[in-house]
């Protein structure tokens, strides 16, 4: 009868392994996907002044747009700032003085570029007027 030690079967596995790693097959590189691919948002609305991850997240896409309520208006404002959020022209709008905060976030990429967002607002008609048309998703809203 023949013994093996624990050693040399660790070492013969371990080779194995590594000799099966080298034949996988190497994916392909990425195929760029449709056009308007490397433009999308995961947008989301919490209540309070902290990202609570409670809220749903939208998926806004632009070419064509859709996956939100106003897709067409959202993608719009954003083209003519170049996905960045913060150069939305505020609108002329009056806001009443109530503190029920509400914190918007945003991530994904607009034209490849990456983006990053999340604002404090003290209340959903501040955001709406900061936002424009990104952030008024549909469903139940924080007031």
């Amino acid at each position: 009868m023949t013994y093996t030690s624990l050693k040399a079967v660790r070492g013969a596995l371990l080779t194995a392994t590594a000799f099966l790693a080298c034949l996988a097959p190497t994916p392909a590189q990425a195929d760029p996907g449709p056009p308007g691919a490397d433009t999308w948002l995961v947008l989301g609305v919490d209540r309070g002044e902290t990202r609570t991850g409670t809220a749903s997240g939208h998926l806004l896409l632009c070419d064509p747009p859709q996956g939100h309520p106003r897709a067409a208006d959202a993608c719009a404002e954003l083209a003519a700032v170049n996905g960045r959020i913060t150069g939305i022209p505020a609108r002329d709008t009056y806001c009443p003085m109530v503190y029920a905060p509400v914190t918007a976030h945003a991530h994904g990429q607009w034209r490849g570029q990456p983006v990053e967002y999340t604002e404090i607002f003290s209340n959903r008609c501040m955001m709406e007027a900061r936002t424009g048309s990104v952030f008024a998703l549909d469903g139940p809203q924080p007031s």
